[in-house]
């Protein structure tokens, strides 16, 4: 089951699948999210977005000693005082595009059971909704997206059943599904995320301007109605829009 997002789409017309890799824990992953649904409220026809796991730092524990500058400057090995300025940099992009990052009350974490998660969600239409709750909680609010109880909180807020998302997520129900997602995304080569594949034939690297989402859409749309696009092997591609081999 996936979602869709709807702009102004005739009836007789086919949904673009996009599918995103990205990480709960992964700042451009919400600044890429926020731009690409601008492109789509501006795009004429529908938009069916599928999102997958990519786990960023894996060996992360769930409770991670420190905060965001802690970890980056151990993860990276820059200077504390250069991870702040970067930091500061991210926030102001987040603010262009409407999001109040908040990296000085961050959980820092594992994020293996949010993927989970967003598997649990999407097998009951809600991924979407459980995407946006976990992004805003991580890096808006403050909340802990490491622990099942706090997970299960975050997801009744939606609409899940928190009783069966805690039980999936201590019996790892989903785990499998995360892997499978990673391991696509090494078949497809990607590297970093957010990474978006388009008709699982056109890969966009990173959180573009809306105007690169919306170009690349209308592309895929004009090759769709046309049937002169054909598949190819996936693959990554580089920024901008490019041929996925």
């Amino acid at each position: 089951m996936t979602d869709t997002t709807t702009a102004s789409s005739s009836p007789a017309s086919s949904p673009i699948k996009v599918d995103v890799w990205s990480d709960i824990a992964c700042p451009w992953c919400y600044i890429g999210k926020r731009k690409f649904e601008d492109a789509a409220a501006r795009f004429d026809g529908e938009v069916e977005v599928e999102y997958h796991s990519f786990e960023l730092s894996p060996d992360t524990p769930v409770d991670f000693e420190g905060d965001e500058v802690d970890f980056l400057a151990k993860h990276k090995g820059m200077p504390a005082e250069q991870v702040r300025g970067m930091l500061d940099q991210v926030t102001g992009v987040a603010a262009e595009v409407g999001l109040a990052y908040d990296f000085g009350s961050l959980h820092h974490t594992n994020t293996v059971k949010a993927h989970q998660l967003l598997h649990f969600a999407k097998a009951r239409g809600l991924q979407l909704e459980m995407t946006e709750r976990l992004l805003a909680a991580y890096f808006v609010e403050g909340r802990h997206v490491g622990r099942v109880a706090a997970l299960g909180d975050l997801a009744a807020e939606v609409g899940l059943d928190r009783a069966e998302v805690v039980a999936a997520l201590e019996s790892d129900q989903h785990l499998a599904d995360v892997r499978a997602d990673q391991q696509q995304a090494q078949a497809f080569g990607i590297t970093g995320v957010p990474f978006f594949v388009l008709e699982g034939k056109y890969g966009i690297s990173g959180a573009q301007a809306p105007e690169a989402f919306l170009g690349a859409l209308q592309q895929v749309q004009s090759e769709v109605a046309a049937a002169s696009g054909t598949a190819s092997s996936p693959g990554a591609a580089a920024t901008g829009t490019d041929t996925v081999r």
